[in-house]
């Protein structure tokens, strides 16, 4: 789960530069915007919750 994570933490900023340099219209460019902000949330919220896993099944 970490390493899906550490993957889609990236692939959600190349979203969003593509959308950037690529859509001309303003609204496009917001929907792909708020999309891969949404992928990188998700791969930080995988992170973490693999990180917990980790430190819980050690104690």
């Amino acid at each position: 789960m970490k390493l899906t994570g550490l993957l889609m933490m990236p692939a959600g900023w190349i979203i969003v530069v593509a959308a950037v340099a690529l859509l001309r219209l303003l609204s496009a460019q917001e929907l792909f915007v708020a999309a891969g902000c949404g992928v990188e949330i998700l791969g930080l919220v995988l992170i973490v919750r693999s990180h917990l896993a980790e430190k819980g099944g050690s104690e």
